[in-house]
């Protein structure tokens, strides 16, 4: 039986994106046989034990504190990482070690695999640099940018093996100079088992909320700035004039919550829309369950063209309309008025028009959740993708095979 130890910036119990794609990854290869384990570096910043339990799988942590200027720090985090990593490989003994962005984790996995003689995957959900600029906290040119950027490929090129979210993401790993043949795609997906049985409405809920009788758009998730929520927000006032019995449900939190409020207590609509918080993720399909369309409206920028979501694809699984801007990442999910409705990005407008469009065409609905029902099935089922991982660590552990471990540089 093949072991693989995953290495996370972070991991269940806590609750993200990044969690969820990792629970779906473990519990998937569970599910092939294979025999997983993860271990989380120090910013998995829940308290617990060393050894823990979430959700039937097996995280280690990392235990110590890393302190100094900037650069340094890391360089001591990502230390404590690796040999978290020596130490527990020598007592449970991995076939692979599995390392995910950010680039720390892949660093560590790397030092621990040259130590160990283990090879690594590395696998880019994102290019961190760029989310950095996407949420606030960077600056896209500035040095460290260009720093992570460079740690990144100096990772990629000494992994014995790279996998990504999306197309996106590999096209431009390639335009940097990598052989395309050691990149592999492992699609965001959705877990069918969890979210392929969406609940009913609770009417209850939806009374509490004074949604009324009308259309309901929702967006769930966080509230970041390359989400374009500002652009929802204002695209209410638009609605309004064809579709007044519309409402917008805000459920979820993050560095734009604060202001997003004060946008809709300003707006001359603000009694079209609802904000109700974070949730806990067990009752999140109740307010998916609210909603007849999930509206996506990312801003258009390096990040959203290169990068993949996952919320329309489970918006999809929900049996929801979908209606996303018009960038990179949401064409690789979306086929424009098959599987979903694209709208210009950044234009609160348009967004409008595509809104009032679907709301328009009821007649419709059954046919486009079904469509979308069967594209999530058909290529985004986790169960049914995540059997692409096992060519690649199976290329790793033939002797025979042509990967880095074997021929390529050390470091």
């Amino acid at each position: 039986m093949t072991r693989v130890l995953h290495i996370l910036d972070h991991s269940l119990p806590m609750h993200s994106g990044y969690t969820f794609r990792t629970r779906a990854i473990m519990t998937a290869q569970t599910a092939l046989g294979l025999e997983v384990r993860g271990i989380t570096g120090l910013r998995h910043t829940m308290d617990g034990p060393d050894l823990e339990e979430a959700e039937g799988l097996t995280f280690h942590r990392t235990r110590g504190e890393a302190k100094g200027m900037t650069g340094l720090r890391e360089w001591r985090e990502t230390s404590l990482l690796a040999d978290a990593i020596v130490e527990l490989a020598q007592e449970w003994r991995p076939d692979v070690l599995h390392a995910h962005s950010p680039a720390l984790c892949g660093l560590a996995g790397l030092r621990a695999s040259r130590r160990l003689g283990i090879p690594l995957v590395y696998e880019i959900r994102a290019f961190w640099e760029d989310a950095a600029v996407g949420n606030g906290t960077g600056t896209e040119g500035d040095l460290r940018y260009n720093l992570i950027r460079r740690l990144e490929d100096y990772i990629i090129t000494r992994a014995d093996a790279v996998v990504t979210i999306c197309n996106g993401l590999k096209q431009d790993l390639i335009a940097r100079g990598n052989d395309p043949q050691r990149i592999t795609i492992m699609p965001n997906g959705v877990d069918l088992t969890l979210f392929g049985t969406p609940p009913s409405r609770d009417e209850n809920l939806a009374r509490d909320l004074t949604l009324g009788s009308g259309p309901v758009i929702g967006f769930i998730g966080s509230f970041y700035d390359y989400e374009g929520l500002d652009d929802l927000v204002e695209a209410m006032r638009f609605l309004s004039e064809s579709h007044p019995d519309a409402r917008l449900l805000m459920v979820g939190g993050g560095p734009r919550a604060d202001a997003l409020r004060m946008q809709a207590e300003a707006s001359p609509v603000s009694s079209m829309i609802r904000f109700m918080g974070r949730v806990p993720h067990s009752e999140v399909e109740n307010y998916y369950a609210l909603c007849d369309i999930m509206a996506y409206p990312r801003k258009k920028s390096r990040l959203t063209d290169l990068v993949t979501p996952l919320k329309p694809l489970e918006a999809m699984a929900q049996g929801k309309l979908v209606a996303a801007s018009d960038v990179g990442g949401h064409r690789e999910l979306i086929e424009d008025g098959v599987t979903g409705t694209l709208f210009p990005p950044d234009d609160p407008k348009a967004c409008a028009e595509a809104l009032a469009a679907l709301l328009s065409d009821r007649l419709h609905w059954e046919e486009r959740r079904e469509a979308e029902r069967n594209h999530v099935a058909q290529a985004h089922d986790w169960h049914h993708n995540v059997s692409r991982y096992l060519d690649v660590y199976q290329n790793l552990r033939d002797p025979g095979n042509n990967g880095a471990h074997a021929s390529g540089p050390q470091g």
